[in-house]
């Protein structure tokens, strides 16, 4: 009969060195028989100092022998790879270690104890040389550090070799620079990313280190989760074989949105030939009172066009440029990319857009709870058209960007019953002391007949909007309540309002008590709406002090009745309200005070990352 023969495996050093692990092993054996059940892991604890410097030795034995009748030696050499990668610029560190050791980082999680490092996307110009290949030392302080540690004996590069690559889906995602010479800026090669797949990491006898340097070239978008992954993998030489392969995972930091209630740091403003000095000046004297700087773009930059808010999109990073049905000029990218600023655009495939793809339709709420579920960024609001043929939406392009984001996610809103079609015409948020922090004002039909009836009451019937005004035909207060047409349109306002409130107070986790309502009427062109006087919500927040549109209301008492009903909702909230003439500048043309200026904003306090989406 064959001899049935046992195998008993034990290290050779003695020391911390390598370890033998058996698994499935009867329980009391000394020895066991060799089948497919036994499992045998061996691993060591620090790198090799020569090759084959570790062992292991495999004896045999017979059925009854005491002594082993054959033997084998498994010899081992450790190479240990560690890979160091930074978040922005915070203390926190993610690392990628020995696999005998710890368990490889290979996933990206959220959270405050999730782990994974961050890449910022490298939009701006800290070089007056726009090249892929060219860039200064202030470049690198926007990218992420990779320290790739690499311990064990020289010699086994004779063959063997490192790989480092990025996968063929990332490849145009992501910029990779190694670090090498005297430091020099010529010293920084371009040796991933782009169309670089893979590189060599050559080892110098003695070198343990190399340092390279990650920046993002994307946000996350429809086609891209955010999620870059770097693997290096030692190579067996003639022909290539993989030996092991390490992996680390950086995500590319999302696009953010800073809504009103954040501290206001610039605001931007155009000015045009048909002549808004009368504006400017009074926003001038705005921005002073609230402690910022005032940008004007100049004409011959702006190229007439004066709807800022329209065409771009502050952010934490990058301007976000709209590309609209109207004319579009490279103004916005000439004047704002420099250092730590740049911009991103969104264009749709075959030039399909509509008014709705301008940025006065686009906002952000402030942090809020809805049901439990946090969102310490805000929300995303888009004005969109109700499920029906025909509507106006944003185009995809954009809104598939928005929701990539993840962190800020949007809310659809109704949006398509207004001419120009932004939710900046019938929405704004304001700061405020107590509560959530902050109050959403709403354009509201309803409030503005109130106001008018009381004044009526009163025996204010009289008294006209649009006094003062040249060139502008006056109606009194008995003649907008006695409009049939007037009323009809206000009330097919209202009730697209009320849609949006009830959208709002759900996803956004409000009450009553969280809303003020803005005394406001609109008139029906074409189907369509337009504001009848200045729309009041369409105003700038630069902490607590307002710029609204003047409405030009009726004078009850030597004020305008519209104005001291706004002063009295927002004042005892503890802002200021300014009321900044934009009629002919601004309003007659469709648009107000939001519409014509920009705002930069302090970021969060709060880590992106620590959310969970």
């Amino acid at each position: 009969m064959p001899i049935n023969r046992c195998a008993l495996l034990q290290s050779s050093k003695i020391g911390p060195r390598s370890h033998v692990l058996i698994l499935a092993k009867p329980a009391g054996a000394s020895r066991w028989t060799l089948n497919s059940q036994v499992e045998v892991i061996v691993s060591m604890d620090i790198p090799s100092s020569t090759v084959n410097d570790s062992k292991v030795r495999i004896s045999y034995y017979g059925q009854k022998e005491n002594a082993p009748i054959e033997g084998a030696w498994l010899y081992l050499t450790c190479v240990s790879k560690y890979c160091k990668n930074n978040w922005l610029n915070t203390l926190e560190t993610c690392h990628l270690v020995n696999p005998f050791v710890l368990p490889l980082q290979t996933k990206w999680t959220w959270g405050p104890d999730g782990q994974g490092a961050v890449l910022l996307v490298n939009c701006d110009r800290d070089s007056p040389v726009a090249n892929a290949d060219l860039f200064c030392f202030q470049d690198l302080e926007d990218m992420s550090l990779m320290i790739l540690r690499i311990q064990g004996p020289s010699a086994i590069f004779a063959d063997y070799k490192l790989v480092l690559h990025v996968s063929v889906s990332d490849v145009d995602k992501v910029r990779v620079f190694h670090a090498s010479g005297d430091g020099s800026l010529a010293q920084y090669e371009h040796v991933l990313g782009s169309d670089k797949l893979s590189y060599v990491v050559d080892r110098p006898s003695g070198q343990e280190e190399d340092t390279f340097y990650v920046e993002g070239l994307a946000f996350p978008d429809a086609d891209f989760s955010g999620l870059v992954s770097f693997s290096v993998t030692l190579l067996e030489n003639a022909p290539d074989t993989p030996v092991f392969t390490d992996t680390v995972v950086f995500r590319v930091a999302p696009w953010i949105m800073t809504p009103n209630t954040l501290q206001p740091l610039e605001v931007f403003v155009c000015r045009v030939s048909n002549p808004n000095g009368d504006f400017l000046e009074a926003l001038r004297a705005l921005v002073r009172k609230a402690n910022c700087k005032l940008t004007v773009c100049p004409e011959a930059e702006n190229q007439r066009d004066r709807w800022i808010q329209v065409i771009i999109q502050d952010s934490y990073l990058a301007l976000f440029i709209s590309r609209s049905q109207r004319r579009q000029s490279d103004w916005p990218k000439l004047t704002q990319q420099g250092p730590d600023f740049g911009y991103v655009t969104r264009v749709p495939p075959h030039g399909h857009v509509s008014g709705l793809d301008s940025f006065g339709n686009l906002d952000v709420s402030p942090p809020v709870t809805v049901q439990g579920k946090t969102y310490p960024l805000g929300r995303i609001l888009i004005g969109s058209s109700l499920p029906r043929s025909g509507g106006r939406r944003m185009t995809k392009a954009v809104r598939d960007f928005l929701y990539a984001q993840k962190v800020q996610p949007p809310v659809e809103l109704y949006s398509d019953w207004l001419t120009v079609g932004h939710v900046d015409e019938f929405l704004s948020f304001v700061p405020a002391p107590d509560r959530k922090g902050f109050r959403l004002l709403m354009a509201s039909p309803d409030a503005c007949y109130k106001l008018f009836e009381e004044k009526q009451r009163e025996g204010h019937g009289n008294a006209a909007q649009f006094a003062g005004l040249e060139n502008v035909q006056t109606i009194t207060i008995d003649e907008m309540l006695a409009d049939k047409s007037l009323k009809s349109d206000s009330e097919y306002v209202q009730s697209c309002i009320d849609w949006n409130r009830h959208a709002l107070k759900e996803e956004l986790g409000l009450t009553e008590q969280d809303i003020i309502d803005i005394p406001q009427l609109f008139v029906l062109n074409s189907s369509r709406a337009d504001a009848f006087f200045p729309d009041m919500v369409n105003m700038i927040v630069l902490g607590k002090h307002l710029g609204i549109p003047k409405p030009f209301g009726p004078i009850v008492d030597g004020w305008c009745c519209l104005e001291e009903n706004v002063r009295s909702l927002l004042e005892p909230l503890g802002l200021t309200c300014t009321f900044i003439n934009d009629f002919f500048s601004y309003h007659t043309l469709l648009g107000e005070i939001h519409c014509g200026t920009n705002v930069r904003r302090k970021p969060f306090s709060f880590k992106w990352w620590n959310m969970i989406p």
